[in-house]
């Protein structure tokens, strides 16, 4: 077999074999096969498709690409989220504190940050000494001592999918409903879990644009997780707007710690404590949604769930006092309140054009191995469906430099718009 004849055969749209996947995947993990073909390789895949069999066969190919992690000796049962990409989305952050604080061991395994979504292991590196690679043997002990960790990819679980997530980011092939797919369940499966929550975001800030795509990837992914063996539960979520006010790393884990202490903005809130109880449901700490619900907003108002966060930093090495006291955290040079140019109904808040305006701050990756800029960023004020009047502050503008504050300005008044007449608020969940 050659790369190149397995890359034509996808570019004619042709499905591909098991044996011809695997070999695909085992050269470019041990090397033989360069990034260059596996860019074209992605290409081929966002532009033709896979059928839900190669979805599966690559899938598989990629967490057994390294190590298949068993977590029976440590967990009863092994459950993990995953959100398919927002901007403002930090849910990790509440949820995984709120969840092992209930009684549910909860071990993740995040990413980075793909073209305007934000990535949790970037937003928890804003805090100093914070380690994200953590061997197998110290995810293993962690999750048994304390039972939480939150860590980036080890290089022996699917590192298939660790070179080939970094390629897609610079290569134009994030959207791909395939390669999102097994992405997602190949460290999910490599990383032991039993049972996934699946967060599926639909909107203009999301990679599914629409809730047919997003259906589809939910229905893929789920299908998956049944070949495998595993337990799905998918939600689809709006992603139209960004998710509670903060984007930005740094920005966005203050955001979380507020959440934690029982504040934070409404809409961010509900959604953590929403993923939070279906994740107690599918670990069996709660029989129902409603027992589980009341078992998370408990967490948070007695403090165990911002206790469990603390111990998560500590644990991997961050620097405790910076979440005691986030004004410790990164800060931008120049800080700006931009006030609304008109009065009117918020009509529209395009997370799409915030979080590309937010990497052009710094706050995200335009090519591979770009550093992170963690305190840029936004504080977006309001929601779609409020009034708001001219010269009420609209958005906050954290940035570095005069030139990137002008542009930033410019961008994110152009995300919003208004209507002189009263306008519907989004739903946080679509089902």
């Amino acid at each position: 077999m050659r790369a190149v004849d397995i890359i034509i055969k996808k570019r004619d749209k042709q499905a591909l074999t098991t044996e011809e996947i695997r070999f695909f995947i085992r050269g470019f993990t041990e090397g033989s096969i360069p990034d260059y073909q596996a860019a074209a390789f992605a290409m081929a895949v966002l532009l033709n498709g896979m059928t839900a069999q190669e979805t599966t066969d690559l899938t598989l190919a990629m967490a057994e690409s390294g190590t298949v992690l068993d977590l029976s000796d440590v967990v009863e049962i092994a459950v993990d989220k995953h959100s398919s990409g927002g901007v403002g989305d930090k849910t990790t952050l509440v949820v995984l504190p709120v969840v092992a604080a209930c009684g549910l061991p909860c071990g993740k395994m995040s990413g980075r940050g793909l073209g305007f979504s934000g990535g949790t292991l970037d937003k928890m590196e804003s805090i100093p000494g914070y380690n994200v690679n953590l061997s197998t043997e110290q995810f293993k002990k962690q999750l048994r001592e304390i039972g939480i960790v939150l860590t980036g990819q080890s290089a022996d679980l699917a590192p298939a999918d660790g070179k080939l997530y970094a390629l897609r980011d610079v290569t134009g092939t994030v959207p791909s409903i395939p390669l999102i797919a097994s992405s997602i369940m190949s460290k999910k499966i490599a990383a032991g879990a039993n049972a996934i929550l699946l967060d599926v975001k639909v909107g203009l800030g999301a990679f599914m644009q629409t809730l047919d795509e997003a259906r589809e990837l939910a229905d893929l992914m789920t299908t998956i997780g049944e070949l495998a063996g595993r337990k799905v539960k998918t939600l689809l979520s709006d992603m139209n707007q960004p998710l509670g006010q903060a984007v930005g790393n740094a920005l966005e884990v203050r955001e979380a710690i507020q959440t934690l202490h029982g504040n934070g903005p409404e809409d961010f809130r509900e959604h953590c404590l929403h993923a939070a109880a279906h994740m107690l449901v599918l670990g069996k700490r709660a029989p129902d949604l409603a027992v589980a619900r009341s078992m998370a907003e408990s967490a948070i108002a007695n403090g165990a769930a911002w206790q469990k966060f603390r111990q998560l930093v500590t644990a991997q090495g961050g620097d405790v006092s910076f979440v005691d006291m986030p004004e410790k955290m990164p800060q931008a040079r120049y800080i700006e309140t931009v006030p609304s140019p008109e009065t009117g109904f918020v009509a529209q808040i395009h997370a799409r054009l915030i979080g590309e305006a937010a990497v052009a701050l710094g706050a995200g990756r335009v090519k591979k191995g770009d550093p992170i800029d963690h305190a840029v960023g936004f504080e977006i004020l309001h929601k779609v469906g409020d009034l708001v009047t001219q010269g009420e502050p609209l958005f906050v503008i954290h940035a570095n430099t005069p030139e990137a504050l002008y542009r930033a300005r410019q961008a994110v008044l152009a995300a919003h718009r208004f209507s002189p007449s009263p306008v519907a608020r989004l739903p946080l969940f679509y089902s």
